[in-house]
């Protein structure tokens, strides 16, 4: 079936989305607030995206520690990370980086987590102009898939495998499958190094039980994603994290050459049982770690290693690359997902559809009239690539409540679909989704609805947006027949006309977009008129 959504030429595409002086090399800041270290990096976008990284810059401080196990932020870390970015930012201003849209800065569990959260990001914002996100699990897996996407494309035989990425953190693992290039299956779990580590002072686990103990605390990680994995028997494991990449640096010598490393599981847990014994101190006398990091290393490590072994996983790739290379990647795109990402997010909705038994038929030319008649009017919605997404989305998943009820379907797939999980959709965004999904019929937003009222004006005046187009576009297809096909449309002075061509009766779809048309009317300002028209016979002619 045709993907509207997906480019014939990805790279044309791009292209296309590019004026010239957006497509003139470009310096850029990406800024990672982690649960150990505040990370920035410096880099060159170049003319046809490639990324040249310039200078890398970290400075320790223990926002997972106050975070996991104070529930927020001392006021001497959120001072210490005042100062740290405010030296971010001089070292910025050197490299002539100041305007907005050349600095992307997130900030992941450590600080999502801190009931203080907001008062951290603002104190920040107010003394640097630095904008902190705290990203949600679902946008940190799709960075964590963006940051490996690189690796996996580039070995042809991770592309027919079934591949594990794990990024185990201070404060989460983030876990993918990846089958045959397509993510089938995305999570995050609250089981990370760091808070691993806190748990263990908190017992005052003696020295000869701490394995165990972490081993315990694994476990329980491993079960969670064993029941909710879908049937896949991975043979390559990608370990996402600093805590990895500095293995690779002790375990293959040319490290810095390569692409990636790739040790067996055999010399990997070797290595981490050499080091899990070590003490801090230690293991910052021997590998010149800073103390966080040696903190927090042994936890992480070990993580790689029972995930590997429940999956009876013999082959590790550790890539150079983390999540600000995601994010770079994306910098590279001018805020435009990447051509495979989309097919990645239209998969999963397609996945979710079909475990709720939606005519696939109907669902996908829905989606395909709402996204003719979103391009259509751009110059009056003025929404941009990620919103066309959202509708595309939407219009999939608009019939899923049908699962629940036949009655009020429109109220169960908005339920339905608030409570699911789409790969590297944010809560946001699946709240946009349900809601225009919820709207596809009968009555128009209105602040009455609680989810509806709990949105901003922008994501309200979004919704209503997208909504007006798919409740048309569903008005369309009436009869989950597929017979409109051919449609065109014009701008009169008093009616927005579709054309529709080689169909003899459109009672039905009349019927239906005086029944659904009024939002349409409200949001775009002319009422749907539809149209006959069929295509001129062929004149014959002789000789």
């Amino acid at each position: 079936m045709s993907n509207p959504s997906i480019p014939a030429n990805p790279r044309k595409e791009a292209e296309v989305l590019k004026t010239a002086a957006e497509r003139a090399p470009r310096l850029v800041a990406v800024i990672d607030v982690g649960a150990t270290a505040i990370r920035m990096e410096i880099a060159e976008i170049g003319a046809t995206q490639e990324i040249r990284t310039l200078e890398t810059v970290r400075q320790a401080v223990d926002l997972g520690k106050d975070t996991f196990t104070k529930g927020r932020i001392r006021q001497e870390n959120v001072k210490k990370s005042v100062d740290i970015l405010k030296g971010f930012r001089r070292i910025m201003e050197e490299y002539g980086i100041s305007k907005p849209e050349q600095i992307q800065a997130v900030a992941t569990s450590s600080v999502r987590e801190a009931e203080n959260r907001d008062n951290f990001l603002n104190r920040i914002y107010v003394a640097t102009q630095i904008n902190i996100r705290a990203i949600d699990e679902a946008e940190e897996s799709r960075l964590t898939y963006m940051a490996a996407q690189s690796i996996l494309e580039s070995d042809p035989a991770l592309k027919d495998s079934d591949v594990l990425v794990v990024d185990a953190g201070g404060g989460s693992t983030e876990l993918l499958l990846v089958q045959k290039s397509f993510v089938t299956f995305a999570d995050s779990y609250r089981v990370g190094s760091l808070r691993m580590r806190e748990n263990l002072e908190t017992q005052r686990a003696p020295p000869e039980r701490v394995r165990t103990i972490l081993g315990q605390h694994i476990q329980r990680l491993i079960e969670q994603v064993k029941r909710n994995l879908p049937p896949a028997k991975p043979t390559i494991l990608v370990a996402m994290s600093g805590d990895s990449r500095f293995a690779a640096s002790q375990l293959c010598p040319d490290w810095m050459d390569l692409p990636a490393a790739r040790p067996d599981l055999k010399s990997f847990a070797s290595f981490v049982d050499k080091i899990l014994p070590m003490t801090v101190e230690r293991l910052v006398g021997k590998y010149h770690l800073t103390y966080q990091e040696a903190e927090t290393v042994g936890p992480a490590l070990l993580i790689y290693v029972h995930v590997a072994r429940a999956f009876k996983i013999d082959q590790l790739i550790i890539p150079k690359a983390s999540l600000r290379d995601g994010i770079l990647r994306e910098m590279a795109l001018l805020g435009y997902w990447s051509p495979s990402f989309v097919q990645q997010v239209i998969q999963s909705a397609v996945v979710l559809s079909q475990k709720y038994h939606v005519d696939e038929k109907h669902a996908r030319h829905v989606a395909d009239l709402s996204l003719k008649l979103f391009d259509e009017l751009k110059p009056e919605h003025q929404l941009d690539q990620r919103h066309r997404l959202l509708l595309e989305v939407a219009a999939l998943l608009h019939e899923v409540g049908g699962y629940v009820s036949s009655r009020s379907h429109h109220k169960h797939s908005m339920y339905l679909i608030l409570n699911s999980d789409l790969f590297g959709l944010t809560r946001a965004d699946m709240t946009l989704i349900a809601l225009t999904a919820r709207y596809h019929r009968r009555a128009m937003p209105s602040l009455t609805h609680p989810e509806f009222a709990a949105l901003d004006r922008d994501a309200k005046i979004v919704v209503s947006k997208m909504a007006a187009i798919l409740r048309v576009a569903d008005a369309l297809e009436r009869n989950h027949t597929q017979k409109v096909r051919d449609v065109s449309f014009a701008r009169e002075s008093d009616r927005f006309v579709v054309k529709v061509r080689d169909v003899e009766d459109l009672t039905l779809e009349r019927l239906a977009i005086k029944e659904k048309g009024n939002l349409f009317e409200e949001i775009y300002g002319l009422p749907v008129n539809l149209q006959e028209f069929r295509a001129e016979p062929e004149q014959e002619t002789y000789a």
